[in-house]
């Protein structure tokens, strides 16, 4: 019987293990993939404040003691507040009155006191070149903050036109009684606010009385 074929099959198929085995143990392993970062979710920025517009200030008084008659405390009130008004309404600063009288000497020491800040001096005079003893003059100068130096000044007058040196009236049958007087100097304090922010240069649109 001839072995021979047989012994060379089973050699080969040994040759084929061995290789087998061998190529098995030589096998690289490939790395463990890298772990994915898990984002971190970020912070929720904390709203700034909102910064103010402005710093400016308007200290608004009027001396109550300057005119040479005795006048009603509302006609003051309606000058300080009709000014105090306009400025709130036609800029961006804030803006405090006195309910006191004050005096030039009191409003420049405050301005002389402060920085950043106008104080408007009103006073309530009487118009020498008007028809009746009731047209009342608003004069006002402003003071400008740490060095009390004059910024603006002018007046305002009650009925609101002036034709040269003739002051128009109002016309005839009109109340000129203490309501109306009052409304008369509370336009006047308006106007005297519209000129100090020109004056001034603010910038700012005025919105217009209805």
């Amino acid at each position: 019987m001839n072995y021979r074929p047989l012994a060379a099959m089973l050699t080969l198929a040994l040759c084929a293990v061995t290789l087998q085995a061998q190529s098995g143990r030589h096998q690289v392993k490939p790395p463990p993939a890298a772990p994915v970062p898990t984002p971190n979710p970020e912070p929720t920025p904390i709203p700034k404040k909102a910064e103010k517009e402005s710093d400016l200030m308007f200290f608004v008084g009027v001396d109550r003691q300057d005119s040479y008659q005795t006048l009603p405390f509302s006609y003051y009130d309606a000058a300080v507040h009709g000014c105090a008004d306009r400025l709130r309404a036609g800029s961006s600063a804030s803006v405090e009155i006195s309910e006191k009288s004050v005096s030039r000497g009191e409003a420049i020491k405050r301005a002389k006191g402060e920085t950043g800040v106008y104080v408007v001096y009103l006073m309530l005079t009487f118009d020498s070149m008007a028809r009746t003893a009731n047209d009342l003059v608003l004069e006002y100068v402003v003071f400008e903050g740490g060095t009390a130096k004059v910024a603006t000044s002018g007046r305002s007058y009650m009925n609101g036109q002036r034709a040269g040196p003739i002051v128009v009236g109002p016309p005839r049958g009109t109340n000129t009684g203490g309501l109306y007087a009052e409304q008369r100097i509370q336009l006047a304090g308006e106007d005297a606010g519209n000129r100090i922010i020109k004056a001034l240069h603010l910038h700012v649109e005025i919105p217009s009385k209805p």
